[in-house]
């Protein structure tokens, strides 16, 4: 008998709006329908099934969170950990309704990286987590943040390829200081091979920034941090960043990283189908206050601010995306849809993986996030299994 699910009553968020008084039929790990409870017979919302509906009347239903930036959580690292510690740094993000993860690296020996990349490889394979995101070392030291300036080097094409070469083609996004010797020739070769060129940890010039984008760089890593300020006489890579429609702009939402004004900028110059909000969580997401390393980097988090000990720069963050959804949604007074765009439908269809996540279509993987009135996480489904199953009453 097929394993059908029946979930009811919520405001269900669709591609084309919010539906009050929702629908969504999951069937062996799969969406079967959406919409309106009271779709008319025959339509795949209204189709008739013999499974009882949990009733989330009050809740919200929205897509699966999808993180393309990310380096781990529940006290494991996806750039050093073995198989079991990233599983359950994966695994903690699921609990944070992220049902679909990039794995991001941080600045290390090449060699290191590279065979630490066949590794993550696997885990893709097996649909553990959706990719591999180079993140350094081919930064700029102006700009290195929790990266070991020591470690950095140019964008050399060569270089850059050994890595995407050792991902197995399982590399997602690679983070360029694209006016480095060798950046818009590193953008062009990532482009041809299906990779994100991402434009950050950068000291480019507007000028630059626009040259680096008419090579193929797609995507602006952690908009404004690690980058020049926007200037009214140099504005940088933020202006050219923002301006140009064949860019999406990565914001973490922590209430550290960006001021909500800098926030409400980018959702209002690019639009809410060009932002992408991330974790660039680190190893103490979702795990708490103490001392650890990011990459060679020691680094305390303390109030949930993780920043290195030498120097104190910002190390990443201790974000989890049902965070990033609430202060969106509430502090930041943004549309829902816009919110779920941002953190579902626009980072799926940049990893080309639209076709089976990102929204909560007939025909794809059933992830899906419960949230309450308030927005407070109460439920996460990935491919139809309950990760966090809704306790109502």
């Amino acid at each position: 008998m097929a394993d059908r699910k029946v979930l009811a009553g919520a405001r269900v968020v669709l591609p084309t709006g919010i539906v009050d008084n929702g629908r969504v039929i999951v069937e062996n790990g799969r969406i079967t329908g959406s919409g309106p409870a009271d779709a008319a017979a025959g339509s795949p919302a209204g189709a008739a099934t013999d499974a009882p509906a949990l009733d989330l009347s009050g809740h919200w239903i929205v897509p699966g969170f999808v993180d393309m930036h990310n380096h781990g959580g529940g006290g494991a690292s996806f750039t050093s950990g073995t198989v079991d510690e990233i599983l359950h740094g994966v695994h903690t993000h699921r609990l944070h309704g992220t049902t679909t993860v990039v794995a991001s690296t941080v600045t290390g020996d090449m060699d290191l990286l590279a065979r630490h990349a066949g590794l993550l490889s696997e885990l893709a394979e097996q649909g553990d987590i959706a990719g591999i995101h180079f993140e350094g070392p081919f930064i700029s030291p102006c700009r290195k943040g929790a990266h070991s300036e020591e470690l950095l080097r140019d964008p050399d094409p060569a270089e850059v390829r050994k890595l995407v070469d050792a991902a197995r083609g399982r590399a997602s996004m690679v983070t360029l200081a694209t006016e480095l010797p060798g950046g818009l020739d590193s953008v062009r070769m990532l482009a041809d091979h299906g990779v994100i060129a991402a434009i950050g940890h950068t000291d480019a010039t507007y000028e630059q920034t626009v040259e680096a984008i008419d090579a193929g760089a797609t995507v602006a890593t952690h908009l404004y941090n690690a980058m020049p300020a926007l200037g009214h006489r140099a504005p940088g890579p933020i202006a050219a960043l923002l301006e140009d429609e064949r860019i999406t702009v990565e914001l973490i939402n922590d209430g550290t990283h960006l001021h909500p004004a800098a926030l409400e900028l980018a959702f209002r110059h690019a639009g809410a189908d060009r932002v992408a909000l991330i974790t660039d969580a680190m190893d103490a997401a979702g795990f708490g206050d103490s001392m650890y390393d990011l990459g060679p980097l020691a680094v305390e988090v303390k109030d949930g601010v993780a920043r290195l000990v030498e120097g104190g720069s910002i190390a990443g963050s201790t974000l989890t995306l049902d965070t990033a959804f609430k202060r969106a949604a509430t502090i930041d007074g943004l549309p829902v849809e816009s919110v779920v765009r941002a953190i579902s439908a626009n980072p799926a269809r940049l990893l080309g993986l639209d076709d089976r996540v990102g929204s909560l279509e007939a025909g794809k993987d059933a992830d899906l996030v419960v949230l309450d009135a308030e927005f407070t996480l109460k439920g996460v489904m990935r491919k139809g299994e309950w990760v966090v199953e809704p306790q109502l009453g």
